[in-house]
């Protein structure tokens, strides 16, 4: 290339990128007996939960309460709404019927509590939290009234399967988030959420709980606007059921002997020139779960925002991903896919590799939001979920969109897809992308028939929240369901 005069002579010719756009099928999920249905709000009522006629299902599911007592007989009032069943009331965002709570429809299970199973937080126990002025002491000390309700209920004779912690509107407030001292290290100020400091300090008794506002009830006045009786209904009894031990419903498809591993960062309290890997683990094909948290490592803002392992960290994690495997599946898996929201370093990728050796088939794969890219079609709906861009070696896939299934679109927001890069490993792309898909359904706290990650990483950055309150030198616990 030469110049003249200040000019190109000859000029830049670009090739245009290679484009392509498809449409991924709705993945299906399983249910009761093998039978399969793209809709868990169609395929509970129709078939019932997949651990149905299993070990893994109840048929009562015992239950305490810890609150003030008219915040709880406004809960006790709203189970007894969720089970006489509801009628959906807002179509348009995708609401669908609940079918009701009792041995013969639904998940199939029936509520049973009583008065021994109840612990009531008193005025003047709340009136003497309140009493102080400094909000991280009002924080602290409702976190420890409310870990020795649950402590009662555990050591009562009449044992609970799931516990409801019950906040009225105005504790819910005012405790949401406080500026508090750092309860590890003791010095400065640092933000602190209830619900995750609560569930961390809950989880040594062994009992799922659920942190439920007064005013999802629908029987207090307030400004908060609510999903229909029937969304929260299917809300809150999918959330139970899994976390007292059933499986509501599972993907179909995904390979045999195959650990889906989500990995996320957060930064400890206490720490605050450190960062923790959060490990989403052994999302196998039956869509079972475990948590695991890696060891800490120094990383400041400077070196940059996504976070990086070294290599040996990153060889020990994936080593102890395999170790705990083994444990709860009796055999090592055949194949392991790590799904990452930021891009792997040379280092991340040899110690993962490393760790991986003895494994026939590996899948590195970085998933994350595409920014500010947006699809549009012709008409007023967005586009179609399972819509797929492949742009070189980006594939955009929109996990949330119109629905054919439901004829509508149920979100209120414009819809992002993913972006999905940086694949190292044997896997097709076409199987990678119908997995991510599935796995977005994999949802246990709502029963909607899509959702916005893929549940390895939406859950590893839910446990990343709730690790962060755990002091280092306690072990988490590994059940999922002590962090929903």
């Amino acid at each position: 290339m030469r110049f003249t005069q200040g000019r190109f002579r000859e000029s830049f010719k670009l090739d245009a990128p290679h484009m392509e756009l498809s449409c991924l099928s709705e993945p299906e999920l399983s249910f009761a007996d093998g039978t399969t249905h793209t809709n868990p709000k169609v395929g509970i009522p129709l078939y019932g939960p997949k651990s149905l006629n299993t070990s893994r299902h109840k048929n009562e599911i015992h239950v305490g309460f810890v609150g003030e007592a008219g915040a709880i007989e406004n809960v006790l009032k709203f189970i007894d709404d969720c089970a006489a069943g509801a009628k959906a009331e807002e179509i348009d965002n995708g609401s669908m019927p609940f079918p009701g709570i009792s041995p013969e429809v639904g998940y199939r299970f029936e509520i049973v509590s009583s008065d021994e199973t109840i612990e009531k937080i008193t005025n003047a126990e709340r009136e003497e939290i309140l009493s102080s002025s400094n909000p991280g002491d009002q924080f602290s000390g409702m976190l420890t009234l409310v870990e020795d309700k649950v402590r009662i209920l555990c050591e009562k004779d009449h044992p609970v399967d799931y516990i409801f912690i019950v906040l009225t509107e105005d504790i819910y407030k005012k405790l949401r988030v406080v500026d508090a001292i750092d309860p590890i290290s003791g010095k400065g100020g640092v933000q602190r959420d209830f619900r995750r400091a609560l569930k961390a300090r809950l989880m040594i008794y062994q009992k799922p709980t659920q942190i439920i506002r007064e005013s999802t009830t629908g029987y207090i006045t307030t400004d908060r606007n609510l999903q229909d009786l029937a969304t929260r209904s299917w809300n809150i009894v999918t959330g139970m059921y899994f976390k007292v031990g059933g499986l509501p419903w599972g993907p179909v498809g995904l390979e045999p002997a195959t650990c889906f591993v989500g990995i996320s960062f957060f930064r400890p309290l206490g720490e605050p020139r450190y960062m923790r890997a959060s490990i989403a683990q052994a999302f196998n094909e039956h869509g079972d779960g475990l948590v695991l948290r890696g060891q800490k490592f120094r990383w400041d803002d400077e070196l940059g925002k996504s976070p990086n392992m070294p290599s040996h960290l990153a060889e020990q994690l994936v080593r102890e991903v395999l170790v705990r495997y083994k444990m709860e599946c009796k055999q090592l898996p055949r194949r392991v896919v790590i799904h990452k929201s930021s891009r792997y370093t040379p280092d991340e990728r040899e110690g993962f590799k490393e760790a991986l050796t003895d494994i026939p088939e590996v899948d590195l794969v970085t998933v994350s939001s595409s920014g500010d890219f947006r699809l549009f079609r012709e008409g007023e709906y967005p586009p179609l979920r399972g819509t797929l861009m492949h742009i070189g070696d980006n594939y955009l896939l929109y996990a949330t969109g119109y629905i054919p299934g439901l004829k509508k679109y149920p979100h209120g927001h414009v819809p992002a897809p993913l972006r999905i890069v940086d694949h190292y490993g044997d896997t097709t792309k076409a199987q990678l992308l119908t997995e991510i898909l599935s796995l977005t359904k994999m949802n246990w706290n709502t029963a909607n028939v899509d959702g916005v990650f893929p549940i390895t990483l939406r859950f590893a950055r839910l446990v990343g929240e709730i690790l962060r309150e755990i002091p280092p030198d306690r072990e988490p616990n590994p059940k999922y369901s002590y962090y929903m």
